[in-house]
């Protein structure tokens, strides 16, 4: 194997599904992504899942959590409280510790099972903030599993997450990208949780099979973009770019010549963690760990997505 292509230089988190983001110096590694990530989403009254698409004001909320919360054998007590924040709200504190309540009919695109409700306060709070009748609920990893589709990664589950455990962006596809652009674009309208600095645009591609640190990771789809990346994430407005540079280079007609073209648009890696299935102890990623390319293919056409 050769040398290191490139280092890891962020880590992000996001507990609360569809809300900002955590930049953190390190993290957990699960079978079903970082450590908290996409442990909760916000439903309707019907319970399926907000997400920015329908609400972009999800990005505006803030999520914190205590730092022990990284440490990889932590567990939560009654002290132990994610902290949630947003423009002209109170500040709302939920506790780590599982609540009892279970709910059932709670809905993530394909996925539909219970899930562990964050009661009444949690419920008005974000009812408030949305204009619109809302809950607070919690992946209930001891009754459900949401497997990620067996055509790309057999045997892999994920939370609340739209597809897959984790997502890998580079820096130097950011840049390319933004040298297109009027005005450039921060990584986080891309939402990853590991974005890595040092290789060449849009390589991460290519890569089938990588090593990050100790732990292995497949590339088992292109991530498919949405109309998240055109949302401002500091002001929750939509804006027509950068999605519509990406139909102009990223786009399945440009990328994937020979196939028939869906009017998909491709930014990042989606990754699952292949050593996950052997379990193990001390499994925490840490920002400048090095990239390693074990197995890749030539062009972006002969990648899955």
């Amino acid at each position: 194997m050769e040398g290191p292509i490139a280092k890891v230089s962020s880590i992000f988190l996001y507990p609360i599904k569809a809300c900002r983001g955590i930049s953190l110096s390190h993290a957990p590694l699960t079978p079903c992504g970082f450590r908290w990530d996409r442990n909760w989403v916000v439903v309707n009254s019907r319970g399926r899942a907000f997400t920015q698409r329908n609400e972009p004001k999800l990005a505006l909320v803030e999520v914190d959590m205590p730092n022990e919360a990284m440490l990889e054998d932590w567990e939560p007590n009654k002290s132990s409280f994610m902290v949630v924040k947003a423009p002209e709200m109170c500040m709302l504190r939920i506790p780590l510790t599982k609540p009892d309540e279970v709910t059932d009919g709670v809905s993530v695109w394909e996925w539909s099972g219970s899930a562990l409700d964050e009661g009444d306060e949690a419920a008005k709070w974000f009812s408030d903030y949305l204009g619109k009748p809302s809950r607070l609920v919690r992946f209930n990893a001891a009754s459900e599993a949401r497997s990620v589709d067996p055509n790309y990664a057999n045997g892999h589950h994920t939370m609340f997450s739209d597809l897959f455990p984790f997502m890998i962006t580079s820096q130097g596809s950011l840049d390319a990208l933004n040298m297109l652009l009027k005005e450039p674009v921060p990584i986080n309208r891309f939402r990853p949780n590991i974005h890595v600095d040092g290789c060449e645009p849009f390589s991460e591609d290519l890569w089938m099979e990588i090593m990050i640190s100790k732990f292995t990771f497949e590339g088992v789809r292109l991530c498919s973009r949405c109309k998240v990346p055109s949302i401002n994430q500091a002001t929750a407005i939509a804006g027509p770019e950068p999605n519509e540079t990406l139909r102009k280079i990223r786009s399945d007609k440009v990328l994937r010549p020979n196939g028939k073209p869906q009017g998909k648009i491709y930014f990042g890696q989606n990754l699952v963690w292949k050593d996950s299935l052997s379990g193990g102890k001390g499994k925490i990623l840490r920002v400048g760990d090095p990239v390693f390319v074990v197995k890749k293919v030539s062009c972006a056409a002969e990648a899955p997505a």
